[in-house]
C-alpha cells in the first residue's frame, strides 16, 4: 500500500516585503541611468592635489630617442613647490639612474631638499643632466653627473666607486633607468629591440644593485621603478611589461635576501606620467592623448610620484617597510 507523503511550504510576509523593497530600489537606479543615458562618459580630469595640473590633450609631439626633457613643448612639472622639507634624508648620499629627466630628475630634486647628495647616472642626455645639477645644487647639496650604459656592467661598478668616493658613503639606490618602445605584434620585434629592454630594465638594475651592495650597510634602501605595467600588463608593451613585473619579483625577493643586513628594497609602480618617455616612443596624435585612460583622466606630473621614492627611502618614515610595491597610478585602476 503506497504511503501518501504531502508537503508543505510555509510563506512568510518578510519576503515579499523585501522582494518589493529590493525592486523599488532597482526601478530608482534603472530611472538613473536611462537619465544619464547609455553611453559612458570619459572622466574628467581630476585635480585632488595642492596645484592645478596639465591635462589633455597633451602636445602631440614625437622625439628622437632617447628623448630630452628640454625638447618637450609642456614641460614637466618636477620642483613640487609645495613640498616642505625636513632633514628625512640629512646627511644621505643617494644615486638615481635616469636621474636626468622625468621622475628621477623630480626625486633628484626632493632627495636633495630632504638633504642628501645626490649621484645622477644618465644615458647621454648632457643639457637635462646640467638642469638637474643645478636644480639639486640650488637645494644646497652635492650633485655628480655621470654618464653612460647601465647595460654594461663594468660602467655600473666604476659609476658606484665614483659616487662613494665623490660623498664618503652610499645610502641609497634608486633604479629608474628604463627602454621603453611600442609595437603591436611580437612577430615584429627583433632580437635588438628585445634585448636593449631586457637589459635596460631588468639587466641594468641587478647591474646597479650588485655595484652598490658592498658599499651599503645597515639602514640602507634600494628602491626600483615598476610600473603599473608590471601588474595589469600592456598589449603593445610586451616586453616592457614583462621586465616591469620582473622588477616587481626582484624587488621582493631582494627585499627578502637583504633583510638580515638591515637593507630595505621597495618599489614605486607609477601609472602614466608626463616625462620624455612616451614622446620618444608612440606618435605624435598618440602622444596628445597620453593618460587619458587612467582614472584620473590625465598623466600624473613626476612632481606627484617623487614624494613616494622620499617616503621609501626614509628610516623615519619607511623603516619598518621592506619587499612593497607602491602603485602610484591615480587610482585603484579596477
Amino acid at each position: 500500500m503506497a504511503v501518501s507523503r504531502k508537503t508543505s511550504t510555509v510563506r512568510g510576509t518578510g519576503g515579499k516585503k523585501t522582494v518589493a523593497r529590493q525592486r523599488a530600489i532597482q526601478e530608482r537606479a534603472d530611472a538613473i541611468e536611462k537619465k544619464r543615458g547609455s553611453g559612458k562618459a570619459k572622466p574628467k580630469p581630476v585635480q585632488a592635489g595642492a596645484r592645478r595640473q596639465p591635462q589633455n590633450p597633451m602636445p602631440g609631439q614625437h622625439l628622437a630617442k632617447p628623448g630630452n626633457e628640454y625638447a618637450l613643448q609642456l614641460q614637466p612639472r618636477f620642483l613640487a613647490s609645495d613640498y616642505v622639507g625636513s632633514g628625512k634624508l640629512e646627511g644621505m648620499a643617494a644615486i638615481i639612474t635616469g636621474g636626468d629627466s622625468g621622475i628621477g630628475r623630480a626625486v633628484a630634486v626632493l632627495f636633495a631638499r630632504e638633504g642628501a647628495d645626490v649621484a645622477v647616472l644618465y644615458l647621454d642626455e648632457h643639457v637635462d643632466a646640467r638642469k638637474t645639477r643645478d636644480q639639486v645644487e640650488n637645494e644646497g647639496r652635492r650633485c655628480l653627473l655621470i654618464a653612460g650604459d647601465v647595460k654594461d656592467p663594468r660602467f655600473c661598478d666604476r659609476a658606484v666607486r665614483k659616487a662613494v668616493k665623490t660623498f664618503g658613503r652610499l645610502d641609497i639606490l634608486v633604479n629608474n633607468a628604463a627602454f621603453q618602445q611600442h609595437l603591436d605584434s611580437l612577430e615584429d620585434m627583433t632580437d635588438e629591440h628585445l634585448q636593449e629592454t631586457l637589459q635596460t630594465n631588468i639587466g641594468g638594475y641587478f647591474h646597479m644593485a650588485r655595484a652598490a651592495l658592498p658599499h651599503m650597510g645597515n639602514g640602507a634602501s634600494i628602491i626600483n621603478t615598476g610600473s603599473e605595467t608590471g601588474i595589469f600588463g600592456s598589449k603593445a608593451l610586451l616586453d616592457y611589461s614583462a621586465t616591469k613585473g620582473a622588477i616587481h619579483a626582484f624587488t621582493r625577493s631582494l627585499a627578502s635576501n637583504l633583510l638580515a643586513r638591515g637593507i630595505r628594497v621597495n618599489a614605486v609602480a607609477p601609472g602614466p606620467v608626463w616625462t620624455p618617455l612616451n614622446p620618444a616612443d608612440r606618435a605624435a596624435k598618440e602622444v596628445a592623448k597620453f593618460g587619458e585612460d587612467s582614472d584620473m583622466g590625465r598623466p600624473a606630473q613626476p612632481e606627484e610620484i617623487s614624494p613616494a621614492y622620499v617616503f621609501l627611502a626614509s628610516p623615519v618614515t619607511a623603516s619598518y617597510i621592506s619587499g612593497v610595491v607602491l602603485p602610484v597610478m591615480g587610482g585603484p585602476r579596477g
